[in-house]
């Protein structure tokens, strides 16, 4: 093959190899050049208080109960708790009672608890079917000033049976009653002793009952009980009581008398 017809073979390959990439620049092909973006902000979060454990209404809230969950802050509402500077889960929580259930997870919100003062504390602490009763005290009658809400007291009654010998007998008319509250303080702080004039209980219906016929029947006093005593213990003047029943207890007083000790029954009997 003679020279001339080489360079026009070569001239002609790299026409035709210009007119393909002529051709495919014409037609968009090729790979075309990534537009920089920028990296989207990041997302503001806020810390929200939330129930760790199912809480019930009526429930006292501790830390135990409560932990801090991230949350975007574009969906924190209004209501929410948010941790504000170094606030503690004791903190958040210090004197609050759920009034509404809050499940595992779900913000603890505003609407669902209530604190210790305000409007609706006391009917959020009482335990499902029981009452809320009032009931005016001395000194003497809440342990010289020792018996603070959430202790737990028996409720005794005292009457005078004889004034010729005085004579009088005292029993328990109804035993393990919690204490709510003494006069407004329901925080367990210990008030002044020459305060105290009201004692707030949790009772049943039907120990309100009993409670009612015993302020009529003579006085009545608080007996504290010690912590981690057994509970639903009932005396047997308490199950006359909640009969309506007003028979003796059977139980025996000691008079002393000249520096002699007697003992008697309650109705006065030897």
């Amino acid at each position: 093959m003679d020279t001339r017809r080489i360079v026009v073979l070569l001239l002609a390959a790299v026409a035709a190899g210009a007119a393909a990439l002529l051709v495919r620049a014409m037609i968009g092909g090729g790979t075309s050049k990534a537009d920089a973006r920028p990296e989207p902000p990041p997302i503001a979060i806020s810390n929200v208080l939330v129930a760790a454990s199912n809480i019930q209404p009526g429930q006292a809230l501790s830390a135990n109960f409560v932990r801090w969950q991230k949350w975007p802050k574009n969906s924190v509402d209004p209501g929410f708790i948010q941790q504000s500077g170094a606030l503690s889960l004791d903190a958040a929580v210090a004197g609050t009672v759920a009034r509404a259930p809050i499940v595992a997870g779900e913000p603890v919100t505003y609407n669902k608890i209530v604190r210790s003062g305000a409007g609706g504390f006391m009917a959020a602490t009482l335990e499902p079917g029981m009452r809320a009763v009032s009931l005016p005290v001395t000194v003497s009658a809440v342990a010289g000033g020792f018996i603070l809400s959430n202790d737990r007291v028996d409720i005794v009654l005292t009457q005078t049976v004889g004034d010729s010998p005085k004579r009088a007998i005292s029993r328990i008319v109804l035993s393990d009653v919690r204490v709510l509250a003494i006069d407004q303080t329901t925080s367990g702080s210990q008030k002044p002793v020459s305060d105290a004039k009201t004692a707030t209980l949790e009772l049943s219906p039907d120990q309100v009952k009993v409670l009612s016929r015993a302020q009529a029947s003579g006085v009545l006093s608080l007996a504290l009980r010690p912590l981690g005593e057994g509970t639903n213990v009932q005396s047997a003047s308490q199950s006359a009581a909640a009969h309506g029943g007003d028979e003796s207890d059977g139980d025996q007083v000691s008079i002393i008398r000249y520096g002699i000790t007697r003992t008697q029954s309650g109705d006065g009997r030897n």
